[in-house]
């Protein structure tokens, strides 16, 4: 579905470090503006630590989508043609 939408694995890799990221900033964040314990600080980073795995494994589902599609387009317009070492364009879809 997310690739329907135009959602690509790069996206969600971006999405996985910019997270990492946000997470620090929040944390340092938290901690140094706010008047609550290092605690809450903590929390802070933590929560928004943890989009990162969701996001990174978003991207690897997202890039196997992308690897069997062009793999499913390269079989249905190409095939190995042992007899000659080549590959040559099919001529329909049961050879």
């Amino acid at each position: 579905m997310l690739h329907k939408m135009g959602i690509r694995s790069s996206h969600m890799y971006t999405a996985g470090l910019a997270s990492i990221g946000v997470s620090v900033a929040s944390w340092v964040m938290s901690r140094n503006l706010e008047k609550a314990s290092l605690a809450r600080a903590d929390r802070w980073g933590i929560f928004v630590g943890q989009w990162a795995p969701t996001f990174i494994g978003l991207g690897v589902a997202l890039r196997i989508e992308e690897t069997h599609m062009e793999v499913d387009e390269e079989a249905k317009t190409e095939v190995f043609d042992r007899a000659s070492g080549g590959v040559r364009p099919r001529t329909h879809a049961g050879t």
